[in-house]
């Protein structure tokens, strides 16, 4: 049985087991403006996904992740699917998501129709990764 729900505080530890770029005052904050989600297979939680607004107006996924042994059965698009829809019904048109260039999430997202719609290199000092690819969807 699959459920998916908005985090809460009790979601820490699990949270922050498989989100590890997110500093734990900051789950606690997605947690207070319901900006992020858990999924749950069979009671236990599996995956989640994040997001905030793309300048302030654009759902913007910001994590997705399922756990590993639950990877490649439809989990991630069953939660992103949910996060869509919940946007559609609060009034928004499009949602973004990123992913560096060199993951294969780039190609998950376009099974699900996004677009590719640019990206950004970063290469100061200390912040040096792959290209950042964003991509997009009209809901």
């Amino acid at each position: 049985m699959i459920a998916i729900r908005l985090a809460v505080a009790t979601d820490e530890d699990f949270w922050l087991s498989l989100d590890t770029h997110l500093p734990k005052e900051r789950f606690f904050k997605k947690v207070a403006e319901q900006t992020a989600y858990v999924l749950i297979d069979n009671g236990q939680p599996i995956g989640l996904l994040r997001y905030n607004f793309f300048w302030d107006t654009i759902p913007f996924c910001t994590m997705l992740v399922i756990a590993e042994s639950h990877q490649g059965r439809g989990f991630g698009k069953c939660l992103v699917d949910h996060w869509e829809q919940q946007q559609k019904e609060a009034g928004h048109a499009l949602c973004m998501t990123s992913t560096q260039v060199d993951e294969n999430a780039q190609h998950f997202y376009r099974k699900l129709g996004y677009q590719d719609a640019g990206g950004l290199l970063l290469n100061s000092p200390g912040f040096e990764q792959p290209m950042e690819l964003f991509l997009v969807k009209q809901l």
